[in-house]
C-alpha cells in the first residue's frame, strides 16, 4: 500500500492586479495594486486523514517594487482543514535579483473528515487565490498492511532537525535521512530512548520491521541503532515481545508470537556510536 503525500500539479503565482486564467484556480480578486507576488506550489493538493501524514504547502512572497516592505500574507482554510499556520509575514527587501522569501504550511485533516472537496484561501494585500483540497478516504489497513503508516508517534524526545513523525511516514530511504525524513533523538548520549506509534485500533501484530540509519555516508554498522526491545502496549500497559542486540544492519525483521496491541514501542538502548537512537522508518504487521 503506498499512499501519496500530495498530488502535485504546478505552481500557482498570483501578481497584484493580475488575475489567473487557470480554470481550477479562481482568479484573484480584483483590487489594489501591490508589489508583492505570491506563489504557491503545489496548486491543488490531496490529503488523507492520518495524523502523521499531512500534505504540504509551500509559500513563497517576492517583493517586485523599488521599496523595502513588510508583508502578511494569510490563510483562511475552509471545514475541516487544518493549518500548521494561518499567517506568514516576512520583511521583503527590494532587491536586483528578487529575493523570494518562503514558508511551508503543514495541511491536516481529523480521521473521520468526510471526503471529497475543501480549499484554502490565500491573500496579500487584499488580492486572494484559492488552492484547492481534496479530502481522500482512509486506506484500507487489513492483513498484509503497515498498521504504523502515518500513525500518530510519540517519543522520548526529538531533535530539532526532524520531526515525530518521520519514522511513519512511509519514506524508508536512508539517503534521505539529513533532509526529507527520520527520527533521531534529541539527548546525545544519553539512553534509553522511545519511539511510539499508536494504532488507529487494537490489532493483533506479531511483526515489526526497523529500518536504521545506513546510507553510503552514514553505514549502520557505525551510526545506526544497535540494541533495541520491541514492546506493545496490552490493555495499557508496556511489555517486552521481542530484543535486538549488537545490531549492523540497515533493516531488521522481527517476528514474534502474536498479540492483540494498542500501540507498538521501540525501547531504544544503544546505538553503534553510542550518542543517538535513529529509526529511519517503522513499520508493524499483524496476522
Amino acid at each position: 500500500m503506498r499512499i501519496p503525500r500530495q498530488t502535485v500539479v504546478a505552481a500557482g503565482t498570483i501578481v497584484a492586479a493580475a488575475l489567473l486564467g487557470s480554470s481550477s484556480m479562481p482568479a484573484a480578486t480584483s483590487s489594489p495594486s501591490s508589489d508583492v507576488a505570491v506563489s504557491v506550489a503545489p496548486e491543488q493538493l490531496s490529503v488523507v486523514g492520518l495524523p502523521c501524514f499531512p500534505s504540504t504547502l509551500n509559500l513563497t512572497m517576492t517583493n517586485t517594487g523599488s521599496q523595502d516592505r513588510y508583508a502578511d500574507l494569510t490563510l483562511e482554510p475552509t471545514g475541516p482543514l487544518q493549518l500548521s499556520r494561518t499567517l506568514f509575514s516576512s520583511w521583503l527587501p527590494a532587491v536586483d535579483p528578487d529575493q523570494p522569501v518562503s514558508a511551508p504550511v503543514e495541511v491536516r485533516v481529523p480521521r473521520d473528515t468526510k471526503p471529497g472537496a475543501y480549499k484554502i484561501d490565500v491573500e496579500v494585500d487584499r488580492n486572494r487565490l484559492t488552492v484547492p483540497v481534496t479530502v481522500e478516504p482512509l486506506p484500507s489497513k487489513g492483513p498484509g498492511d503497515n498498521l504504523a503508516l502515518g500513525e500518530q508517534a510519540t517519543a522520548s524526545s526529538t531533535h530539532g532537525n526532524f520531526t515525530l513523525c518521520g519514522a511513519v511516514d512511509g519514506d524508508k530511504d536512508p539517503e534521505h535521512w539529513d533532509t526529507l525524513t527520520g527520527w533521531n533523538d534529541g539527548t546525545r548520549a544519553v539512553f534509553p530512548d522511545t519511539y511510539d506509534v499508536a494504532l488507529s485500533a487494537p490489532a493483533t501484530v506479531n511483526r515489526v520491521e526497523l529500518y536504521t540509519l545506513d546510507s553510503v555516508k552514514y553505514p549502520a554498522r557505525l551510526n545506526g541503532l544497535r540494541d533495541w526491545d520491541v514492546q506493545a502496549k496490552v490493555g495499557g500497559a508496556w511489555q517486552t515481545v521481542a530484543q535486538v542486540r549488537g545490531n549492523t544492519l540497515g533493516h531488521v525483521t522481527t517476528t514474534f508470537d502474536p498479540v492483540q496491541a494498542e500501540a507498538v514501542r521501540i525501547l531504544c538502548l544503544d546505538g553503534n556510536d553510542h550518542t543517538y537512537s535513529r529509526i529511519v522508518e517503522l513499520e508493524v504487521y499483524g496476522t
